[in-house]
């Protein structure tokens, strides 16, 4: 079996274990030392088979980071561009998070975090919560909503 075809077929199991973006795939196939020509020719190999598909990917992306990590829509599309995603498909993908169940996140996120800040003074509490907000990837508009509607 020639060292494309081995390279193939590690690709479909690598592919095959979770969603990867043609960038992660593609830095892989380097690393295993194809050449350019063979990499292109594997990738669309891959695409063809079903194997490799970027926009199954970046909603899985957006879904997963939202649901488990709890990130909010910023910190989402700068991952989804680290990954060399197209703009078109993180709009797709960002414009598939549920606004209720994004308000609820965040909403629950800040609970979680006001209950373990020691900070008693108003104002104070309110910046860290507001800032912990944005490292999470959350809009602060939305953020500071939350956070004036209700005391936390």
């Amino acid at each position: 079996m020639e060292v494309k075809e081995k390279a193939r077929a590690k690709a479909e199991q690598y592919c095959a274990y979770q969603e990867r973006s043609q960038q992660e795939v593609r830095d892989k196939l380097y690393g295993w030392g194809l050449h350019q020509q063979d990499v292109e020719n594997v990738i669309a190999d891959l695409i063809a088979a079903g194997f490799l598909n970027e926009e199954r990917f970046a909603l899985a992306y957006a879904s997963g980071k939202f649901r488990i990590k709890g990130w909010g829509r910023h910190k989402i599309r700068q991952g989804l561009l680290q990954k060399s995603v197209s703009a078109p498909l993180i709009r797709t993908a960002l414009a598939s998070l549920d606004d209720d169940a994004y308000r609820e996140k965040l909403y629950e996120l800040l609970q979680a975090k006001a209950r373990l800040e020691k900070e008693k003074h108003p104002y104070k509490r309110k910046n860290k919560l507001l800032r912990y907000a944005l490292s999470k990837g959350y809009e602060s508009e939305l953020a500071l909503e939350l956070l004036s509607d209700n005391e936390l």
